[in-house]
């Protein structure tokens, strides 16, 4: 099995609620660590402008490159849920090596702003998964832009669609995420 996260592109109005509910339920100091981010996305010249918005985290990729990067081990993919998770610990921080940084094509490993910062990311709200809840992104969502479960089950209740505006799906990482695209239109050429 393998857990992911769908967005519907449709709905996100970038309040930020989903930012600000995962630093605060996971403690994430204010700095330069987000482990959600919204990004505008705007196309075109007036009148004929475009404008949406991309929540991104990690995606739990099915074939994870940070994990691949990680020289000492600290970051590992899940066998019973396909969640990837990092062991701070293990990890030798940015100022010794930020491979997994570099490795990802999605820009989603963080770091702090203390020195010699240890690598933190999204991890589904681990804690309540186990209680049987929605991660906290999911759960705060005023819109319902955001959905969370077994990667099969979100294909089968919202579609088979991996791109949206703003996103390049990756097959060698294979992310766990399913969307709901916010489509452009025909819009003139510059």
């Amino acid at each position: 099995m393998q857990i992911g996260f769908y967005f519907d592109q449709t709905r996100c109005v970038a309040c930020d609620v989903c930012v600000v509910a995962c630093k605060d339920w996971h403690d994430v100091p204010a700095g330069p660590a987000s482990w959600r981010k919204v990004t505008t996305i705007e196309k075109g010249k007036f009148p004929n402008l475009f404008v949406t918005f991309l929540a991104t985290s990690c995606y739990h990729c099915a074939e994870p490159a940070c994990v691949a990067a990680c020289p000492s081990g600290a970051i590992t993919k899940r066998a019973e849920d396909g969640i990837v998770v990092v062991d701070r610990e293990k990890c030798w921080g940015r100022d010794q090596c930020d491979l997994c940084l570099q490795a990802c094509p999605y820009q989603t490993p963080q770091f702090g702003a203390e020195p010699n910062a240890k690598m933190q990311k999204c991890d589904l709200c681990l804690d309540r998964l186990g209680e049987g809840k929605e991660p906290i992104c999911v759960a705060s969502c005023p819109l319902r832009a955001l959905d969370a479960g077994p990667l099969e089950e979100l294909k089968k209740r919202y579609g088979q669609e991996r791109e949206a505006e703003g996103f390049i799906c990756f097959s060698k990482t294979n992310p766990s995420i399913v969307f709901k695209p916010k489509v452009s239109g025909a819009l003139p050429s510059p």
